[in-house]
Formats: structure tokens, sequence, C-alpha cells
């Protein structure tokens, strides 16, 4: 019975972490005090804005492109994994 919980556990714990692969924890630094960073909906200025992100903002970075020598990275919102768009990587650091 007691290798049986462990094993349980053990592929719990498991599937658990591998929820996180596949994204870094990022905050947004340098927008300003008044000013927001764009979130959009695609790697590039001509894209739609979704909102705005203010310093601080803790984001999952996926992946990112260079587009016109820009590189925009695709991410979700920490908070509300299920707002995504891309942001210019400028505004990122390493949480």
């Amino acid at each position: 019975m007691r290798t049986s919980t462990l094993l349980i556990l053990s592929a719990f714990l498991f599937a658990a972490s591998c929820g996180s692969v596949g994204y870094d924890r990022t905050i947004v630094r340098g927008a300003g005090p008044d000013e927001l960073l764009k979130l959009r909906a695609g790697p590039g200025l001509g894209f739609k804005v979704i909102l705005g992100l203010p310093d601080g903002t803790v984001l999952n970075r996926k992946d990112c492109v260079t587009e016109i020598g820009q590189l925009w990275c695709r991410v979700s919102l920490a908070e509300a994994p299920r707002i995504t768009g891309y942001v210019s990587a400028d505004y990122l650091v390493m949480r």
C-alpha cells in the first residue's frame, strides 16, 4: 500500500511540474510611470492592441520571434493565463 501511494504521489508531482515547462516568468520593466506596455495580437506594431500593462506586471514568456529587427515575445498574464499576446522583449526582465 505504501509503495503505491508513493508512486501516485510521484506521478502527480511530475505531472504538476510539466505544466510550467515551456515558459519563463518575466516582469514588465521600463514602460515608465505614466506609460503602459502594449500587449498586441501579433508580433509587430501593426497588430491590434489588446490591453496596456503597467511596470511590475508578471507575465509568462513563451517564445520570441524577430520581426523587422525587433524581438517580440508571446506572453500570457500570470494572473490570467488565458489572456495572451505579444510584447516587445525590450521591456521584459526575468523574475
